[in-house]
């Protein structure tokens, strides 16, 4: 070494110490690591190469090995031979340095320190080959500190010979992040690999040894770590040295350890919980682990969390089936498609590893799947051998929990070249799987609480049909946000007597449950309300009250129509709302039509007007909430401007018209409220298919009723209603006759998707159905209404009450 006397000389070790002038302490062998690169030069020079051979980390990087590890001369005979005269590492190492051997290493030599005499010392050599730039990893120990005596030689298995195959050398496989903390874990791993399968030979400590190289990770190094902490302590508080043994390189090794540890943790809860999906949240989670952690990752989870559902209760057992949802491996694509379908759901038997895991909720590790133990694993899969995918390999299953219940598991796999799992990857797994499951139970939640406010905003809109009488409706509802699918806007079409149809929008002002829980209020309170038959600005004007009887901070805003297609006209009124648009059919004109505004549902001693107007057959009426005509920042009038001229624009269907409206305003930026759209095409009933007439106050007029009905059934050619509609109407006729006080009693037909009879007088009184006893003279009238009539129903009006049926028309 052409420097050494520049450098620090170590002490000259005495009585009781070992090589590098520390105390020596049985079952303490510091090992030096050096890592060489491609071109001969030192990338890696550890603590331990230091004190060893007495080079500064900061002088040896980036210098040429051979000046650091003198190789002159040879060495004659194994470790045993005697006397140990070469100034070298021996031709081995030489060869390897130079880049000539390709094959692992290890020798006995001794070697000249600056300071010292000469160092007995061990050493191992492994050639590293692949993409990376190390080429050599030179692992060296002082033998003087292995006295026969002590203990040390007997923990050492089982030998230092060349190019020797040791059952301990997946240990170091496994440590070797431990060894090289200044290498990324991917570079360790492609070590690893090599390690495992060139077999090399390996120091192999009990668990009590605090050297880089520690089989361990249990509960015993960390009382091996607290009781140290507590020598050190008390060395300190007597006033005395601390041995190096204590102190900073101990320390700095586990802490290396664990920072990698930690840097792979924190690497792979970056990389899932990105989103709140739950299948994009599953794939993520199976990714994060291969190949970096395990070459096969299988993710299984309960039916319940697959679904969506509540979380589910109760320990597992053997009739639980668990989904695979997912399969990431490192082998050849489609390996494990025909075994292991994702998609496919089954029960595991009690003695498998995987219900061991998921009823106790702990990891269960299994070092080697054996031949015994894969066959019990594939018995479970019918007609499907997966022996050849897992015999042989090493299986850590983790269960993904979250507030102590069971959500599903992780079965990992490593290939059987690679290390095996060991305790150290059971923690690691462990803490993987239970990250992965808050964000699994994350995703869960949320798609559990989507699901309940699309069932709840599901069962608050109406379902319309896409036909009533006279008119054609199509409708659309769009959630403000991704995360809130429940919201105030509501629409519906509620049918009336005399074949008129109510049109009805609103918009709770905020946005949540407890709009949605207010919307369904007044939504209930417009049905019943439209039911009755009120006039629109009555109807508004009890709406107002009833938000006000309901809080003070209920507020809407709604729009409400009545079409009448015998009529052809549209009786509206308006509460605060933006105006509809109609769009006229003979000249495509589409215009906002002109409503008093009227304050918001909720204010308060605010009245409400309504008005009149015309339609003809083919006109559309397009409602709906501000939310898709304002925009933050911009004028609303120009989002009524494109919504009338969307509105107009040619449609081949309802839904093609809605699409159109939808495409125009809602690629604008900045929509972040409900939007609630109703279409309805007014086409009205032609004269020709309603029928009227007046009937007297006399009972004989239900025979004259069963008359003009069958006839004019005949002349619409629906004869084959004429005898149950007959029927039906001389029973209501007579109830009419009997019940009304002056004015006549009308009569009324109305051919459209059904046939329509309606019979009206001037009694206020409401019929309702009875039970009828056998020797009873009334109260089968409306029962027989309600036993062969489609349809039936009872409304007042201004001057009493109407009572109705419908007949379903034969098909044509």
């Amino acid at each position: 070494m052409d420097r050494g006397s520049e450098r620090e000389t170590p002490p000259r070790p005495e009585a009781g110490q070992d090589a590098t002038g520390e105390p020596a302490e049985p079952g303490r062998v510091p090992l030096a690591v050096v890592v060489v690169d491609r071109d001969g030069l030192v990338s890696h020079w550890s603590r331990g190469a230091r004190r060893l051979f007495g080079v500064p980390k900061e002088e040896a990087i980036g210098r040429t090995a051979l000046d650091l590890l003198p190789v002159s001369g040879a060495l004659a005979g194994d470790r045993d031979a005697a006397p140990h005269a070469d100034d070298g590492l021996g031709p081995d190492l030489e060869s390897s340095l130079d880049g000539g051997l390709s094959y692992p290493a290890a020798g006995r030599a001794r070697l000249a320190v600056p300071g010292r005499e000469r160092a007995d010392v061990l050493w191992w050599a492994y050639p590293l080959v692949g993409p990376g730039p190390e080429r050599l990893l030179v692992l060296a120990a002082d033998a003087d500190g292995l006295r026969p005596g002590d203990g040390t030689i007997e923990r050492i298995a089982p030998g230092f010979a060349l190019h020797t195959d040791f059952p301990g050398a997946e240990d170091l496989a496994r440590r070797l992040p431990e060894i090289l903390p200044s290498m990324s874990v991917g570079e360790s791993a492609r070590i690893v690999g090599q390690i495992l399968e060139l077999g090399y030979p390996v120091l192999e400590f009990s668990q009590n040894e605090r050297v880089p190289v520690t089989p361990d990770w249990g509960v015993a190094r960390r009382a091996e770590r607290k009781a140290r902490r507590e020598r050190a302590a008390r060395a300190r508080a007597a006033g005395e040295p601390v041995p190096q043994e204590l102190g900073e390189d101990a320390e700095d090794l586990e802490y290396a350890a664990v920072r990698e540890r930690l840097e792979f943790l924190n690497e792979v809860s970056g990389r899932i919980g990105t989103s709140l999906d739950l299948s994009r949240t599953i794939v993520e989670v199976s990714r994060a682990v291969v190949p970096r952690f395990t070459d096969v990752a299988g993710t299984y989870l309960r039916e319940q969390v697959v679904a969506g559902e509540g979380f589910p209760e109760g320990v597992p057992d053997t009739t639980t089936l668990w989904h695979r949802v997912a399969v990431e491996h490192t082998d050849e694509p489609g390996r494990w498609d025909d075994v292991v379908p994702v998609g496919e759901a089954m029960p595991f038997p009690a003695h498998t590893p995987f219900f061991q895991c998921m009823t106790s909720g702990e990891p269960v590790l299994v070092p080697r799947i054996s031949e015994e133990m894969g066959h019990a694993i594939a018995a479970q899969f019918e007609k499907r051998d997966i022996r050849p995918l897992i015999t042989g390999r090493s299986m850590l299953v983790v269960p993904l929990k979250a507030r102590d219940v069971v959500l599903g598991f992780m079965i990992l796999l490593r290939h059987p070249e690679r290390p095996v799992f060991n305790d150290m990857d059971r923690v690691t797994g462990a803490e993987l799987a239970a990250r992965a499951g808050l964000v699994l139970d994350n995703a869960r939640m949320y798609t559990f609480q989507e699901n309940v406010a699309e069932t709840l905003q599901d069962s608050m809109l109406p379902h319309i049909p896409p036909r009533m009488a006279g008119c054609d409706i199509a409708t659309r509802y769009l959630p403000g946000t991704l995360l809130g699918r429940v919201g105030g806007d509501w629409f519906d079409a509620v049918k009336l007597h005399g074949g008129r149809t109510a049109f009805v929008v609103g918009d709770v002002m905020g946005h949540g449950l407890n709009s949605a829980a207010m919307m369904g209020q007044l939504r209930t309170a417009v049905q019943t309300m439209a039911g009755l038959d009120l006039p629109p600005a009555q109807l508004l004007r009890n709406l107002d009250d009833l938000a006000q009887r309901l809080g003070d901070t209920y507020l809407a805003t709604c729009l409400y129509a009545v079409y009448d297609p015998i009529a052809s006209e549209l009786h509206l009124a308006n509460a605060g709302h933006i105006p509809p648009v109609l769009v006229r059919a003979g000249d495509g004109r589409s215009e906002l039509l002109d409503l008093p505004t009227g304050a918001p549902i909720g204010v308060g001693g605010v009245p409400f007007e309504a008005v009149r107007v015309r339609v003809e057959p083919g006109d559309r009426l397009v409602m709906c909430t501000d939310g898709l005509v304002e925009v933050r920042g911009e004028d609303i009038g120009v989002g009524l401007a494109t919504l009338c001229e969307s509105a107009a624009h040619p449609a081949a269907s309802m839904d093609d018209a809605c699409d159109t409206i939808i495409r125009s305003l809602n690629t604008r930026g900045g929509r972040k409220d409900d939007v609630a759209l109703l279409m309805a095409r007014l086409n009205g009933i032609a004269p020709d298919d309603v029928a009227e007439w007046r009937l007297a106050l006399d009972p004989a007029e239900a025979g004259r009723a069963r008359a003009v009905v069958r006839e004019q059934l005949h002349d619409w050619g629906l004869a084959g209603l004429a005898a149950p509609a007959e029927l039906l109407v001389s029973e209501l006729v007579t109830n009419a006759v009997r019940h009304s006080h002056a004015r006549p009693v009308a009569l009324r037909l109305v051919r459209g998707d059904t046939l329509l009879c309606e019979v009206e007088d001037d009694d206020h009184e409401l019929p309702t159905l009875l039970s009828a006893r056998p020797l009873d003279d009334r109260g089968r009238g409306l029962r027989v209404v309600s036993t062969l009539a489609r349809e039936w129903g009872t409304s007042r009006t201004g001057t009493g009450k109407t009572v109705w049926f419908e007949l379903t028309l034969p098909r044509r």
